[in-house]
């Protein structure tokens, strides 16, 4: 009895192919664990980048204080916060940190030296990367 154990773990015809198959599930499964997690966090970020949605109301060139004051609304799904501002491509500094939560809205004071009847490029990034840009002429 103990050599017909003896031969039977000797033979290794049948463990080669068990141990390929095996391995072959484990590589298999993994990969697909890794390709859903990257699907996930993917989609994850465009859906949160697709519900920012911001909207300028009105902007005020301001005499008295020399600032640029823009009044900002959110209207989407996510909190925003404002990461950069630019007038005319040139990078300014602003009331920061500047966030506004779902349905919030508020003035964000930009002091910036402006002349009358001036046309000045006004480009607003938040954090996820939303550009609100457009032109608006002193008064």
């Amino acid at each position: 009895m103990r050599k017909e154990f003896k031969r039977f773990f000797s033979d290794s015809r049948a463990i080669t192919p068990v141990l390929s198959n095996l391995l072959l599930m484990v590589v298999a499964v993994g990969a697909m664990a890794i390709a859903t997690t990257a699907t996930y966090v993917i989609t994850t970020n465009l859906r949160e980048i697709m519900s920012e949605r911001i909207v300028v109301e009105d902007v005020w060139f301001n005499n008295s204080t020399g600032n640029i004051q823009v009044y900002l609304r959110n209207v989407g799904k996510v909190a925003i916060h404002i990461s950069a501002v630019y007038v005319n491509r040139t990078s300014q500094s602003f009331s920061s940190p500047f966030s506004l939560e779902i349905g919030e809205h508020g003035w964000l004071n930009i002091p910036c030296a402006w002349t009358p009847n001036s046309l000045y490029y006004i480009d607003i990034v938040t954090t996820r990367g939303t550009h609100l840009a457009d032109y608006y002429k002193a008064p």
